[in-house]
């Protein structure tokens, strides 16, 4: 059979086991056809769509999350790299994900490559250029683990504070401060200027990050564009901030040139070794006598102080600067099975309380 594409007249060709079912696929191919439903040929093999899309990622995504995706990408190019993307079918994928496990890639790992092809494919799809997603029926089994990250005990959080101010540096003890009191990211506190502390206002403004890149930090957006945000600072950080800011300017620091100045400044001109805060904190849980404790386990702890005194899922994700609410729900999904447990009506209480008199 002859179909238009283009302005021009293409033969298509179908078989079967008898002269019916071939009869019967041409006749579904010419429906389809018609209702717009078959992808026009695209040349563009995995490799190149992949690498388009990686672009598109590039302009709302951190380089740090960028640089997985490529990663992730990077696993199938040997397998599925030249293939036409319109001829990619979910046995490939299947294969592909095969010969990863057998030289050694771990079920997580897998899940993420197949969580990357899936997303190639999914654009492709909304931009009609495949007919179908051949990596939806696909399934990567993971072995359960406990969430990632803890919340820190009253008594931790107590000690880690105090440890804070006793630090020798102030910029050190103030930055994992921040990350505790503010649910702040490492490479988020870091970056600030004091021009993002409105210290009248008592809010703090999340504008860029400080990340670490082929062992230096580079200077980059935040994250996500959701993790721009303004976040109030709690009265005992916010005097502390204030405290310093008098302090510079006492040094004859003019204010114009404060406002510009990092409020964690390294020794080379940028702001502290993105490393930094990591070596400290595992000094102080030594000294302490704590177990190990992540800086990304004080931003957590935030998170589950938030939401354990009753906050709103959106206020936590927004808080947080997470794209959506159900990524903090996936997060701290185990916390908010234990505090809804607390909630019970029991029906017996409410009817026997006393009626008020009219």
């Amino acid at each position: 059979m002859y179909v238009v594409e283009d302005g021009k007249r293409v033969r298509r060709s179908f078989y079967g086991k008898t002269a019916k079912e071939a009869q019967a696929k041409a006749a579904e191919y010419q429906v389809k056809h018609r209702l717009g439903l078959i992808p026009k040929r695209d040349p563009r093999t995995f490799a190149e769509f992949a690498q388009a899309w990686l672009e598109r990622k590039a302009r709302v995504r951190g380089p740090t999350t960028i640089r997985a995706y490529e990663r992730e990408l990077r696993y199938l190019l040997p397998t599925l790299g030249n293939k036409r993307l319109q001829d990619i079918v979910p046995s490939d994928i299947r294969a592909a994900l095969d010969a990863l496990a057998r030289k050694g890639l771990s079920p997580r790992s897998l899940r993420k490559v197949l969580e990357r092809a899936r997303a190639v494919f999914r654009e492709a799809l909304a931009l009609e250029l495949v007919a179908r997603d051949p990596t939806a029926a696909v399934r990567v089994e993971v072995p359960s683990r406990p969430p990632v990250g803890r919340a820190l005990e009253p008594h931790e959080v107590e000690a880690l504070l105090r440890a804070f101010d006793a630090w020798p540096t102030w910029e050190v003890g103030m930055a994992l401060r921040l990350c505790l009191a503010l649910g702040l990211r490492a490479g988020e506190a870091l970056a600030l200027r004091w021009e993002d502390v409105d210290l009248e206002a008592g809010v703090l403004h999340v504008r860029r990050a400080w990340t670490a890149m082929g062992g230096r930090g580079v200077l980059t957006e935040p994250k996500t564009p959701s993790s721009r945000r303004s976040i109030p600072i709690p009265h005992a950080t916010l005097a502390r901030l204030r405290a310093r800011y008098q302090e510079l300017l006492e040094l004859g620091i003019p204010p114009e040139e404060l406002r510009l100045a990092w409020v964690f400044p390294g020794r080379t001109g940028g702001p502290l070794n993105p490393h930094t805060l990591g070596h400290a904190l595992r000094k102080m849980t030594t000294r302490l006598g704590l177990p190990p404790i992540r800086v990304h386990d004080l931003r957590h702890t935030y998170g589950s102080l938030l939401l354990a005194n009753g906050a709103p899922l959106e206020l936590v994700a927004e808080r947080m600067g997470h794209a959506n609410p159900s990524i903090t729900l996936g997060i701290y999904r185990h916390l908010l099975a234990h505090e809804r447990a607390a909630w019970v009506v029991d029906p017996e209480e409410l009817t026997s309380r006393p009626r008020g008199q009219a």
